[in-house]
């Protein structure tokens, strides 16, 4: 008797989808009861996603809100927040969430810029509903429960779907200078990838129907909203945390069912130092996902320890809608190795070059800057084409802006953001590479290295040291130690001790808030 024909798997049954209208309307067929999303507003379950949003682009084409338009969000993470972002992008209305940490001001300068014609406020942020709707643009500012009763009340509509190549998204990069910009993502920038990890020997990259997702990075950033994108592609629960939170993480893993999440290094530091951590049964966790900063190898080791999950290192940025390059589980030991220094290879469908100052294609090991080019690439800048050109070429290359190599095997060896390297006379130094190497000494707990003015130099090398609780730094052993490890113009001539490194919502370290002391007096912070 013949064997019966092998069942598609699920990524294989929808590979073919691009566009947010076409994956909900795909689950809600398929498996209507199954749990969507579990925030900590509401619950829905596939079936009544389709309808929910279904209301929500009823209301608003109400409001004359259509393909092109925006619309905001101003809270935390919520199920409101994925409901209303999953109904714009079926309507072809893009979503711009901003992230919650960020003045009034600041957020509102970001509604403003993007001409949101609704602003929806999470719980807690109530009390600026008032100061958004003074915005020109804006028709309407709910607060969350307005939001629920408003869709609540609607009665869904036929509409015209949003294509495969129109903007659904828009996040606001934190630039170190002057305002940030919107990068504008699309249906297939959030789904395009999906199809081409089909058939690769990569069993992380696919997921099975009996996992949940956790969000809990800030959806303002594309490691919050981008989780919840996933979860929804593999048509899984989305379990949402308003914020990130040790306890709360916790909680999800052990009552929820989480099996795999997104976290950036801080935040898996906070989990290990938790006194409750050690008796958290991790069983269920199959991968945790870390990337937006470096990680130091010896917190690694110790989280690798503790979770016994398989760890993947994710490359990416906003403007390539995340991660373009993955360090897999079969890379990571607890001993180290080299591989763990780099952030892994490209993602099947991304290519990835390293050019020099003329834009030449550099070879293996040879510094640069990264490029990449795939389905992931931004559609460009909102209302910003100078800025969209200086960083994305008329043939599809992204420049990331960050300085580093590709071995002869592929992987990607990142030393830092090319804006915060150091040139001391006349040599440059990486700081990512001068940290790492500070990271070992057992009385740092965490560190930042940056360039401060020098009559002799120009720029000096200055480690600014975390102590780890209980311990106490002297600044000349962390001279001496990099000494044993790195060249002589590496090492910091100075070295500061603070209780805390001042981060962006994403958990980048702000270094130019480090430098500014420093650097106070001068035109520019390089010299």
């Amino acid at each position: 008797m013949a064997d019966a024909a092998v069942k598609p798997t699920t990524a294989e049954r929808t590979a073919d989808l691009f566009t947010f209208d076409e994956f909900i309307r795909f689950w809600a067929a398929d498996r209507p009861q199954g749990l969507a999303l579990d925030g900590p507003d509401r619950t829905l379950t596939y079936g009544s996603l389709d309808s929910t949003t279904a209301q929500v682009v009823a209301g608003l084409v109400d409001l004359g809100i259509g393909k092109g338009d925006r619309i905001a969000w101003f809270g935390k993470n919520s199920t409101l927040y994925f409901t209303l972002f999953f109904a714009a992008a079926r309507l072809g209305a893009v979503m711009v969430p901003i992230g919650w940490r960020l003045a009034p001001a600041e957020a509102t300068w970001i509604a403003s810029d993007a001409q949101a014609k609704a602003v929806f406020l999470g719980a807690g942020f109530e009390g600026l509903a008032a100061t958004f709707s003074a915005l020109p643009a804006v028709r309407m500012a709910l607060t969350q429960d307005e939001a629920w009763r408003w869709i609540d009340a609607q009665q869904p509509i036929a509409h015209e779907a949003a294509g495969p190549d129109d903007a659904v998204l828009q996040l606001y990069t934190s630039g170190t200078t002057g305002n940030p910009k919107g990068a504008v993502l699309s249906n297939r920038n959030l789904f395009g990838l999906r199809k081409q990890s089909l058939g690769q020997d990569q069993p992380y990259t696919q997921m099975t129907d009996d996992e949940a997702i956790l969000v809990a990075m800030p959806c303002a950033h594309i490691g919050g909203t981008g989780l919840g994108v996933m979860a929804m592609g593999a048509g899984l629960p989305g379990i949402i945390l308003a914020e990130f939170e040790p306890r709360a993480v916790f909680d999800a893993v052990e009552q929820k069912g989480v099996t795999r999440f997104f976290i950036v290094p801080a935040a898996l530091q906070m989990l290990l130092n938790h006194p409750d951590c050690a008796s958290v049964d991790f069983a269920r966790v199959k991968y945790i996902i870390y990337g937006a900063s470096p990680i130091p190898l010896v917190l690694l080791r110790e989280c690798i320890a503790m979770f016994k999950a398989e760890f993947i290192q994710a490359y990416g940025m906003t403007e390539t809608t995340g991660t373009i390059c993955m360090l897999p589980p079969e890379d990571h030991c607890v001993e180290g190795n080299q591989r763990m220094r780099s952030a892994g290879k490209p993602l099947p469908g991304v290519e990835v070059r390293v050019v020099g100052e003329n834009g030449e294609a550099l070879g293996p090991n040879e510094i640069g800057e990264i490029q990449t080019r795939s389905s992931n690439n931004m559609l460009g800048y909102w209302n910003l084409p100078e800025a969209t050109a200086k960083t994305m070429t008329p043939d599809g290359w992204i420049a990331t802006g960050d300085a580093g190599y590709l071995d002869e095997d592929g992987y990607v060896y990142m030393h830092d953001r090319i804006k915060d390297m150091i040139i001391s006379g006349g040599e440059n130094v990486y700081p990512a590479q001068v940290e790492s190497a500070i990271y070992g000494h057992p009385d740092v707990l965490e560190v930042a290295v940056i360039g401060v003015p020098d009559a002799t130099w120009g720029e000096a090398v200055k480690a600014v040291c975390v102590p780890k609780p209980g311990h106490v730094i002297d600044p000349q052993s962390i001279i001496d130690w990099t000494r044993e490890r790195l060249a002589g113009f590496k090492v910091p001539k100075s070295v500061d001790v603070i209780e805390a490194l001042p981060r962006n919502p994403s958990g980048k370290i702000l270094r130019r808030t480090l430098r500014e002391p420093y650097w106070a007096g001068f035109e520019r912070q390089v010299n």
